[in-house]
């Protein structure tokens, strides 16, 4: 079965995001549901983005970590599940109760 991932996506402007005890209940309701039906495969949160740091490949082929990350966005990844679905209609309908839940955008994409 096609698996995807529903990111949790937080504007970069967001202080520390403040999970209520109902923002709390609805994450743990939808994590219920998903694991009750078998799509659930892993989930998870990420730290803030001020502890981040991108790995990029410099020219002498060597590595270097930079902060901040890097790239010129506007949000960051606040934590994501990993799903299986038969359809990406199925899995946009998990990305609808993730937004609900988390009181914030998502993005679903299939896992290759």
């Amino acid at each position: 079965m096609p698996q995807y991932f529903i990111a949790v996506l937080r504007p970069l402007s967001d202080g520390a995001i403040h999970v209520d005890a109902d923002m709390g209940a609805d994450i743990d309701a939808l994590n219920d549901e998903m694991q009750a039906v078998g799509a659930r495969k892993f989930a998870g949160g990420l730290g803030r983005p001020t502890a981040e740091r991108t790995v990029r490949l410099t020219p002498d082929g060597d590595t270097d970590a930079i902060l901040p990350l890097g790239l010129p966005v506007n949000e960051h990844l606040d934590g994501f599940w990993i799903i299986e679905a038969a359809e990406m209609a199925e899995a946009r309908e998990w990305g609808r109760k993730a937004a609900c839940a988390c009181r914030s955008a998502v993005e679903v994409r299939q896992f290759l």
